[in-house]
């Protein structure tokens, strides 16, 4: 094994950002309190209500919890590179921050799909749906994503860290992603390039054919619904769901399957979206105009108030 001849890397993140870095600087340190707070939220309402113990909402916390690791993964150090307009970071850590993030995106994906299939038989077989989604089925499908995701994270890790290293160390984004990590690298990379787009055929694009699927199949059952207030009822189950996968899965394929390596800052913007954005909205979009997130955190609330007195 050689040994490399950079130890560290520096991120340039946003540079020239002048009078903006302070107000850029405080807009990222509000989202990523309103991200923690809002997906703890969400977790916390649903261990201790009674209400939401369905398995939408089962799922709606796990995606919270994803959310959770990929913010507190990206957002602290992204601060410090817009405060400081850049940093400097160990090798290893590099490729360990990649790594932590291609799962929790993994997970994610795998995850969207999963509560995709769940509206489908909700919408499409409701007759079926208490007999197939049920809590173990809820459990199982969790405890595989995790086991998908470990594994491909291993495996990545194991490809990269048998790569020579020599330079330049310097990455053109807030983060450590995957093509700017190997263009460090002196090695050969075709070999982890065909793995990863292996891995991304099956925690990206499947998962994303599942979805379109599932959604065809909703969108036509929906329509087959004689009454305007039934058709209504029916997509108001899914539509959160199917504006998060919208801007989740819209800003990923853009940056990972029609790459705009030419454009780096069209690439960062767009890489905002679904490392610093999606998981602010998430929260959001699922409790908003949700009746029973409502009623739970008013009971909560209640609750509170009872116990003070």
């Amino acid at each position: 094994m050689y040994r490399n001849n950079i130890t560290s890397v520096i991120l340039l993140g946003f540079p020239n950002l002048q009078n903006f870095k302070i107000p850029f600087f405080m807009l990222l340190f509000i989202i990523y309190l309103v991200t923690i707070s809002g997906n703890l939220l969400i977790m916390i309402l649903f261990l201790l209500s009674k209400n939401l113990q369905s398995p939408m909402y089962f799922f709606i916390s796990q995606l919270s919890l994803f959310d959770i690791l990929l913010t507190t993964n990206i957002l602290p150090n992204l601060l410090h590179v817009v405060l400081y307009e850049g940093c400097t970071m160990s090798l290893t850590g590099c490729i360990i921050q990649f790594n932590f993030f291609a799962t929790s995106e993994s997970s994610e994906c795998l995850l969207l799909s999963v509560m995709s299939y769940d509206r489908y038989l909700a919408i499409c077989s409701p007759l079926h749906y208490n007999s197939i989604i049920t809590h173990m089925f809820c459990v199982k499908s969790i405890f595989i994503i995790w086991l998908l995701s470990f594994i491909m994270m291993v495996i990545d890790l194991n490809s990269m860290s048998s790569l020579h290293f020599c330079g330049p160390n310097v990455i053109d984004h807030f983060y450590c992603d995957f093509e700017p990590i190997l263009q460090l690298s002196c090695s050969d990379t075709s070999i982890i390039h065909n793995q990863t787009f292996v891995m991304i055929v099956l925690a990206i694009i499947i998962p994303f054919i599942i979805i379109v699927m599932s959604y065809a199949y909703i969108v036509f059952t929906i329509l087959n619904i004689p009454s305007f207030t039934g058709r209504q009822k029916a997509f108001s189950t899914c539509s959160s769901h199917l504006v998060v996968v919208s801007i989740f899965y819209g800003t990923l394929i853009i940056v990972y399957v029609f790459p705009t390596r030419q454009f780096w800052i069209i690439s960062k913007i767009l890489s905002l979206f679904y490392t610093v954005i999606t998981p602010l909205l998430n929260p959001i979009i699922y409790t908003f105009r949700n009746k029973d997130f409502k009623e739970a955190f008013d009971n909560i609330k209640h609750i509170n108030i009872c116990m003070q007195w």
